[in-house]
């Protein structure tokens, strides 16, 4: 696949997303999958693993198992090409780990009482989960699918390739995980991916709102309103986020 190509699916990834998300939203559940972004070169030939590029930051609700399929799905998700950051690069599993501690993704704020039914989309969801539970079977069940499948490894210890055929299979629902539908896992997996990487950088991702910056974005600015119609030129300004800081 030509680089073209590669940036070519990443926009067209890109711009399904912030179709599907606002830009500075938190979380959101039940939103349509589209296929992940292509990975324009092998993990070895970007020159940097992912892990090297997750930052100091240290994770308070995820395991270091957890924690390293994490950061190697993110950058499967939205890997760094060069049309744009990836993932791993704006802080999207920072995002996910802070994120995992709020109301929302512990079900504080969510209807969990039953019957827990088998319902269509436009119902909403209706499991028993909440949002980090079902990362973290999610998780749980994807590494041990994998330690069956390739000798004991973990999903972060595999190819690229093999990572991302994974990803695939989950997405389609062909992934037949334990405890957990791995469509399921994988909806919630991206949607959160999407969030941290457009979300405000006050909330851990789009580092130095890189993400903003990379669609043009103009974030908390007071006055963009001539700029709305605009299609053939960029926003001339950089975008300001919800602390005042420009970009």
């Amino acid at each position: 696949m030509s680089d073209d190509d590669n940036s070519a699916g990443r926009r067209d990834f890109l711009r399904k997303s912030l179709t599907l998300i606002p830009v500075v939203t938190l979380a959101g559940a039940g939103l349509p999958s589209v296929a992940f972004a292509q990975t324009p070169a092998s993990d070895a030939q970007q020159g940097t693993q992912p892990q090297a590029r997750a930052g100091d930051y240290t994770p308070t609700f995820f395991t270091a198992d957890e924690w390293a399929f994490l950061i190697a799905a993110c950058d499967r998700l939205i890997p760094a090409d060069p049309v744009g950051p990836g993932a791993v690069e704006l802080g999207v599993p920072e995002f996910l780990d802070r994120h995992m501690q709020s109301p929302y993704a512990n079900g504080g704020i969510w209807y969990m009482q039953g019957p827990f039914l088998e319902a269509a989309p436009e119902f909403g969801y209706q499991g028993r989960l909440n949002l980090r539970e079902t990362l973290r079977i999610g998780i749980k069940a994807m590494d041990a699918s994998c330690k069956k499948t390739f000798s004991g490894k973990a999903f972060a210890q595999l190819t690229t390739a093999q990572q991302e055929a994974l990803l695939r299979d989950a997405e389609s629902g062909k992934l037949v995980l334990e405890d957990i539908s791995s469509k399921l896992f994988f909806s919630n997996l991206l949607n959160e991916v999407r969030n941290g990487y457009f979300a405000d950088p006050s909330y851990g991702g789009n580092k130095n709102m890189g993400a903003w910056k990379m669609i043009g974005y103009p974030g908390m600015r007071a006055d963009y309103t001539d700029w709305i119609t605009v299609r053939d030129k960029p926003y001339p300004l950089p975008p300001v986020d919800l602390a005042g800081r420009r970009g």
